[in-house]
């Protein structure tokens, strides 16, 4: 994992005070997640029955991670049945050592890649461009951040923090465009022609993988471009990586996801392009690679498995608790501080990215939720994302300072009984003119910043309600 993550370099309240600070970020994140969260209600609306689809689909997932090396080596099995090739990486050092020798032994200078989180996870072009390869994006999310010295801002849309102004401006000092209109038909046809050429010259195509369907081998691939079958299918050999609980075990299993998926996350009934591999090109067939390899990523996920967090692992990345989440909708995905942001980042961050002493910067991002469970009621497979938060929580508490923990369980032992819990609250009212000096405490400074100090009453309400006053 590179260093260049923000995460390993600032904490989360400085990241969430940038992102609330900038304006057009906030109203450009707004405007995207209020039109994908709008369009999921209006597509699932035309499902028979949703909810029962949403429970159908969650205990599918509960189901395959109840089964999940059996069907992990079924889907190897056939993989290598069908010609492929399978990488089975414990970590990401793993995942892209492979790669890299792939890279090297086919002599491949020129890779062209397909919109993937998991090779962002494992920072795998930073790998490539070390071994001397041109590593292009083809997804235009991800050209522009890709220009732009970024890292993704949302899991399905990566530049949705910026407007096409932003991008125009990206695109005439990053890719030589001359100056031009802001349009979006111009930007996009930019786009079109600068690529093209990219993926005729490609040696090597990378893919993520939505789903792999054990029983056939055959690997899934969502995107709303057309670049996804040209990186899979133009270049010599393909690459697909693949976070290892993306699999399913049968085609009904992937049917009742479909279905699903881009419903919740961008309100289509079926994302433009669903590209299904089985296997490299064959005798007699014109198209596709020569070879496939299948790269299957751990990288801490089998340590959820057997746990309170293994629900996590039922995730298919659809992006719909993004558009839900008031914290995400404000803030945008960089002041996560890594890969995964929204709620399931925020449960995915302490769970993959933790490093030895940099955990505790990891755990922030639990912090960053206000627990209103608006996410659990987007998610098509009902992840309980608040309640797996609240469990990271109390994993961070146990690690708290010994002064952190005597000052909230003495605050605790006070509120747990009625008299303490009465008296505290007539001190404070006595004391109120000396609110403001909490800012003046080293704690109370901190605690303090982007907060509004309230305006205590003069009686409590149990002394209001005795006097018969309310």
């Amino acid at each position: 994992m590179s260093d260049e993550w923000p995460l390993w370099s600032s904490t989360l309240r400085a990241r969430t005070a940038a992102a609330v600070g900038d304006p057009v970020l906030r109203r450009n994140v707004a405007n995207a997640v209020d039109r994908f969260a709008g369009g999921r209600v209006t597509a699932l609306a035309g499902l028979h029955d949703a909810d029962e689809l949403r429970a159908a689909a969650r205990a599918v997932r509960a189901d395959v991670i109840d089964h999940w090396a059996e069907i992990l080596g079924e889907l190897a099995d056939n993989v290598m049945a069908g010609g492929g090739h399978v990488c089975w990486a414990g970590d990401a050092a793993e995942a892209t050592a492979y790669v890299v020798d792939v890279a090297g032994r086919i002599g491949a200078r020129n890779v062209v890649k397909s919109k993937s989180m998991v090779t962002e996870e494992i920072d795998l072009n930073h790998a490539l461009e070390e071994r001397g390869c041109r590593v292009t994006e083809t997804d235009l999310g991800e050209w522009i951040i890709q220009l732009a010295a970024e890292h993704p801002s949302h899991i399905l849309v990566p530049a949705v923090h910026r407007d096409r102004h932003q991008i125009a401006e990206v695109f005439d000092r990053r890719a030589g465009r001359p100056d031009g209109p802001a349009d979006p038909e111009v930007l996009t046809a930019f786009a079109r022609g600068a690529l093209r050429g990219r993926f005729l010259e490609a040696d090597l195509g990378i893919t993520g993988v939505n789903f792999a369907v054990a029983e056939t081998g055959s690997l899934v691939l969502v995107t709303n471009e057309g670049n996804g079958r040209l990186v899979s299918a133009v270049p010599r050999v393909h690459i697909a990586v693949m976070g290892a609980e993306r699999v399913l075990r049968t085609w009904d299993q992937l049917d009742l996801m479909l279905n699903l998926l881009a419903r919740s996350g961008t309100g289509q009934p079926l994302s433009a392009y669903t590209s299904i591999t089985t296997g490299p090109r064959r005798e007699g067939e014109v198209d596709g690679p020569d070879e496939l390899h299948l790269v299957i990523v751990d990288n801490g996920r089998s340590r959820m498995a057997g746990t309170d967090m293994a629900e996590m692992l039922n995730c298919i990345r659809c992006g719909a608790c993004l558009n839900v989440c008031p914290v995400y909708r404000q803030t945008g995905g960089h002041a996560y501080g890594w890969v995964y942001p929204g709620p399931m980042g925020a449960v995915l961050i302490p769970l993959l990215a933790a490093r030895g002493p940099d955990d505790a910067r990891a755990a922030e991002a639990s912090s960053a939720s206000t627990l209103c469970g608006a996410c659990m009621e987007a998610c098509p497979v009902e992840i309980p994302l608040q309640d797996l938060l609240l469990g990271l929580r109390r994993r961070k508490a146990a690690n708290a300072s010994a002064r952190d923990r005597l000052v909230w369980q003495a605050w605790a032992a006070a509120w747990r009984r009625p008299g303490p819990y009465r008296e505290s609250n007539r001190l404070a009212l006595r004391s109120r003119r000396l609110l403001p000096l909490v800012r003046h405490l080293p704690a109370g400074r901190r605690w303090i910043e982007g907060r509004t100090l309230p305006t205590l009453p003069t009686r409590t309400f149990t002394e209001r309600w005795e006097a018969g006053d309310v």
